[in-house]
């Protein structure tokens, strides 16, 4: 029995939630990626936050404790510049939404960032930042009115922070959508555009889709045909997983980041129910039942595996599992 990673030869790994949480590592994160770095597997940083440039992203990394080039890290801002340079003519003015991360990406690709509609923009971009100002998202609102093509570099609604969950581009973005009538074009996870830019830039032939949340990185690799590790350090929770539609139905299971170098037993359908590890799920009167010991990881493997088939093309009645997660100590 090997260790998870060695089946792959890239990880496409998400940020929030899964290496950091704002200005801390997530525990466990920078050990588990040198040791895969050390092993020989390429590593991509990729996120849907477009606020920040790679070399920023790369330097907030290291500060971390996690080797990273900007080279390694894979934004939705670039997914999106590339995107618009495919649709417009070179040298174009972009109205730029956002932050540096868009205005540094649009540059890249020979065209021209501007933050007024009276520069007659071919196309606009929004990226989530900070200082995002009424002014700006009304120059946006004029430009996408005038007949400029209007791109989110990402439609996510939360972002996951020390703090807690804060409002995210796609919630953002709904301001000059509702404004104008007009829905944008979205370049981040789970649309095809930033896994097309990651795989482009690493030019991974075995990926793993490594994140925390099942409707943009467990979607976005099921849509791509990608393996793909959930982690439950960021937004996703055991019942998540549990209810989860066959889209959002990760590929592989684990507590955090040193799940890829576990030995993981696989999960197993007997008479007696589904079992993984020192755990076995069954179904009895209409509920799921959880019972054994040993790593409750795997006791949510064999948890998932039966729900996962007794809903088939369908969701779970949360109901129906919802005792589970405290059952396996969650």
């Amino acid at each position: 029995m090997t260790t998870l990673v060695e089946a792959y030869d890239t990880l496409l790994l998400d940020l929030d939630g899964v290496v950091y949480l704002g200005d801390h590592a997530v525990p466990a994160a920078p050990e588990a990626l040198e040791k895969a770095r050390k092993g020989g597997v390429r590593l991509a940083f990729v996120t849907n936050n477009a606020s920040r440039t790679p070399a920023a992203i790369a330097q907030h990394l290291r500060r971390l404790g996690v080797s990273a080039a900007p080279e390694d890290v894979v934004t939705s801002a670039q997914a999106a510049a590339r995107l618009v340079a495919e649709h417009v003519p070179a040298g174009s003015a972009v109205l730029i939404v956002g932050g540096m991360g868009l205005r540094a990406a649009v540059r890249a690709h020979g065209l021209r960032p501007v933050t007024t509609a009276l520069d007659g923009p071919a196309a606009v971009i929004q990226g989530i930042w900070d200082r995002l100002s009424y002014g700006l998202i009304a120059e946006g609102t004029l430009a996408v009115r005038q007949g400029a093509w209007f791109v989110a570099a990402n439609g996510d609604a939360t972002m996951p922070t020390g703090r807690g969950e804060l409002p995210g581009n796609g919630a953002m973005s709904r301001v000059i959508a509702a404004a104008t009538g007009v829905e944008p074009v979205v370049a981040g996870k789970p649309e095809p555009p930033l896994h097309r830019e990651s795989v482009i830039r690493t030019g991974a032939e075995r990926p793993l889709i490594v994140g925390d949340r099942l409707d943009t990185d467990i979607e976005g690799a099921t849509r791509a045909g990608v393996d793909s590790l959930l982690v439950l350090t960021g937004v996703t929770g055991p019942l998540d997983l549990l209810t989860a539609a066959p889209a959002h139905r990760p590929t592989h299971i684990a507590a955090d980041l040193s799940g890829l170098h576990a030995r993981v037993p696989g999960v197993r359908h007997g008479s007696s129910g589904w079992t993984c590890g020192g755990w076995t799920a069954v179904w009895e009167g209409g509920r799921l039942s959880v019972s054994g010991d040993g790593d409750r990881v795997d006791g949510l493997r064999a948890a998932c595996a039966a729900t996962w088939e007794a809903a088939g093309d369908g969701r779970a009645d949360e109901d129906a599992v919802k005792a589970v997660p405290t059952a396996l100590g969650f």
